[in-house]
């Protein structure tokens, strides 16, 4: 009989969330020895403007960016694995300039972007695992780095100001810093009905210019039951509740005012496993509860989905 799979991890703060989100993704059912490899997208569009965490009228600004993560990863046995992830991020964005002639502000122009963003290599430790006929319960932990793989152009300082909420630190491939990453998660299933929580962490470092991107901290989790649940393929439905938050950025020290953040996320997901080979995902998330600080794009929706093939 098919069991619920162990968590898997699409974590981001989303002001940052094509710089920072981490995806990682446990074998397809069934553990043991042996490569696995996929890729997990991330579509987030944000047209809304808060200024002091209030919304106020935005004058056509807004940006979509689609993060594509492609991971390869290898099980040594049926408690640990590594995995590297490598994300190509398409951004489209429009951005309120500013004059270099007379300081004026321009009308909205767009633009498009696409380049590698910081890679990462992540540990995943399989702590316990309980399988039983009506009832399983799995506990992992990870640990990882990630490396300053991605373009961090748009840091630069000595780059022309711009009117309102979107800054260097938005639109930014990479941060120049080696990061480290830290996360738990859960999983438990009885009969049909299962409940699975996760968390990441990730410990930031100096980077280009000397910018220092906050440590931020995400979670998701929630109940779900198996629409259909055989031996050889499973279909689940879950309501999802997700979230991340992060603090202040700093400049050589000194901090930011428009970077911090805390976002909560409610959404369905619907999971896919066939044999111990194939997992699919697919979910979407809406913000039920934003604060930021000064002036920041915040989502209005993010999109999700992931496969994971295991050989």
């Amino acid at each position: 009989m098919a069991v619920l799979s162990a968590p898997t991890f699409l974590l981001g703060p989303a002001r940052a969330c094509d710089l920072c989100s981490v995806y990682t993704a446990s074998e397809a059912e069934g553990g043991g020895k042996g490569f696995f490899s996929g890729v997990a997208e991330q579509f987030t569009h944000f047209n809304t403007l808060q200024s002091g965490g209030q919304t106020v009228a935005n004058d056509g600004e807004s940006i979509d960016g689609l993060n594509s993560q492609v991971f390869i990863g290898y099980n040594f046995n049926p408690h640990f694995g590594l995995q590297l992830n490598l994300p190509v991020i398409y951004r489209q964005y429009r951005r309120q300039f500013t004059s270099v002639d007379d300081g004026h502000v321009l009308s909205p122009a767009t633009r498009n972007e696409t380049g590698v963003g910081d890679s990462s290599l992540v540990g995943n430790f399989r702590a316990y695992k309980y399988s039983g006929d009506d009832f399983t319960f799995g506990w992992t932990v990870l640990g990882g780095i990630k490396f300053p793989t991605g373009g961090t152009g748009q840091l630069n300082p000595a780059n022309p100001d711009f009117a309102t909420g979107i800054g260097g630190h938005d639109l930014t491939f990479g941060s120049g810093s080696y990061d480290g990453l830290a996360g738990t998660g859960f999983s438990a299933r009885w009969k049909r009905l299962f409940l699975i929580g996760e968390m990441q962490y990730s410990i930031r470092t100096a980077g280009a210019f000397d910018y220092r991107f906050a440590n931020d901290w995400s979670w998701s989790g929630g109940p779900g039951g198996y629409l259909v649940l055989e031996d050889n393929y499973s279909v689940a439905f879950q309501a999802a509740v997700s979230g991340e938050s992060k603090g202040q950025d700093t400049i050589a020290g000194v901090p930011t005012d428009d970077t911090a953040l805390t976002i909560v996320y409610l959404g369905p997901q619907i999971d896919f496993t066939w044999s111990d080979k194939l997992s699919v995902n697919v979910g979407a998330d809406l913000p039920v509860s934003i604060a930021s600080a000064g002036n920041q794009l915040v989502p209005d929706y993010r999109i999700h989905a992931a496969v994971t093939w295991r050989f």
